[in-house]
């Protein structure tokens, strides 16, 4: 994820940019392009690819400043800092990093520009698969934001934990006893390893429900409509396999296969997680996205190089192994517009830019991101570039979106609250289930909930 990320738009395309960036009078003088991302120690695949884009832009177009305004922070205060950009024309970026779940309620706000004109005159937009270009449209139809790409969720194990444990690879499980099942044997011959790691709590905000909570809740029977019922457009309160999945969490936390509940409320836990526990054949296996590899390629957070030995993949399983088998969960960011801004042209043909086939091919393989442009995911260095990118690709078929409404960010974090309180023993997993019915309904109103 942290080569240099090289851009090949031809001095052809350039001047095009040119033309179609400049004022009447043929030059684009004196004009600022503010570009907003998130930057952490584990993602600087964005800051890599924007400091590249901005020399080309800049020389294409003469005049022309792009001023990179990168946010050190985590996804919600990443959000939360956007948000309060976005309240002055004098602070909001024209070009910003943009979660798919937040299109819907950011375009909702005005924050977004409409850019159904500007896609329909964009030649590459036919290379964008559909659920791409879904993933940047708004309530109304019109699309706000275009995809970088997107991700899918497995259970990545280490191989020597499970093999001295008495585990063969590759491992399979298909149902959430074999999950069990496999953590006890892995505590009962290795004691100081932890077993399985399922993301609990508010400390790792969103990570909690994409990469654990949701696993759970979308393999029970209620299936796809497990949170939201797509037919009732209702969200889905007092199932039984809301309960059920706080009780796995409860387990799994009780009997000391997770890590303790204190590391789980850090924040920081995932550092521990790729940076000591794998490389170090200390932990059994974990829930992470597709772009897990960016952690230990050259050049990544903490670079191991025997990872694609060690380590395996495997879907998580359905509750009782019913169909279809295996659960995955994907989200993956878009690039937007910004309403407010000043210089709008200029700032979609910056996003077209970052967005070509070259640049998009660089990213997708520098951060083990699924691709969702036709002509990247054909490409040889593509399929070449991450030795699981089958794998988590296979996992499209049993994956699912989060239902993208303008109160999902309040509902997450109502479902990390009752994870937090069954973990640290707070409320039973009934009690927390029943605190999260309430909350959402306090959230939405009686009208938009089901009870099943």
């Amino acid at each position: 994820m942290k080569k240099r990320v090289v851009s090949a738009i031809s001095v052809a395309a350039m001047a095009a940019l040119v033309l179609g960036a400049c004022s009447a009078g043929g030059e684009s003088s004196d004009k600022t392009i503010k570009v907003v991302y998130e930057k952490t120690d584990s993602f600087t695949a964005l800051d890599t690819l924007f400091t590249s884009v901005k020399a080309e832009f800049e020389k294409a177009n003469p005049g022309v400043t792009v001023e990179l305004q990168p946010i050190a922070a985590d996804d919600n205060d990443y959000k939360t800092k956007l948000a309060l950009s976005q309240r002055s024309a004098d602070t909001a970026p024209d070009v910003f990093y943009e979660d798919t779940s937040n299109v819907r309620s950011d375009a909702e706000a005005g924050y977004l520009l409409n850019l159904d004109e500007y896609v329909a005159g964009w030649d590459d937009w036919s290379q964008f698969n559909d659920g791409a270009k879904l993933a940047g449209v708004g309530d109304d139809g019109s699309i706000y934001s275009v995809s970088l790409g997107t991700d899918t969720r497995v259970i990545w194990y280490n191989k020597n934990v499970l093999e001295a444990a008495g585990v063969s690879t590759p491992w399979q499980p298909e149902s959430w006893a074999d999950i069990l099942d496999v953590a006890r044997k892995i505590k009962a011959t290795q004691p100081g390893v932890v077993p399985f790691n399922l993301y609990a709590g508010t400390g790792t905000g969103e990570g909690t429900v994409m990469q654990g909570f949701w696993e759970l809740l979308y393999g029970t029977d209620l299936g796809a409509d497990s949170l939201y019922d797509s037919e009732s457009q209702k969200w889905v309160v007092g199932s039984q396999g809301f309960i059920d999945s706080l009780e796995f969490l409860k387990t799994l936390y009780d009997e000391g296969l997770a890590v303790t509940p204190a590391e789980a409320l850090d924040g920081n836990v995932w550092k521990s997680v790729f940076g000591e526990l794998f490389p170090k054949d200390m932990l059994g296996a974990t829930v992470e996205g597709s772009y897990t590899p960016s952690f230990w390629v050259k050049g990544g957070s903490y670079e191991w190089a025997d990872y694609d030995k060690v380590m395996g993949t495997a879907l998580f399983p359905t509750q009782d192994g019913q169909a279809p088998g295996g659960v995955s969960m994907s989200g993956g960011w878009t690039l937007a517009v910004g309403a407010k801004s000043k210089n709008p042209d200029l700032a979609f043909e910056f996003l077209t830019m970052a967005l070509s086939f070259e640049n998009a091919l660089a990213y997708d393989n520098e951060n083990a991101q699924i691709a969702v442009r036709d002509d990247v995911a054909a490409d040889p260095s593509y399929v070449a570039a991450n030795p699981f990118v089958q794998a988590v690709t296979d996992a499209v078929s049993v994956t699912h979106f989060r239902p993208a409404t303008s109160d999902y960010a309040q509902i997450s974090t109502a479902a990390q609250e009752a994870t937090e309180a069954v973990i640290t023993g707070q409320a039973s997993p009934k009690d927390a289930a029943a605190a999260y019915d309430a909350a959402v309904e306090g959230v939405v109103g009686a009208d938009k909930i089901t009870k099943k």
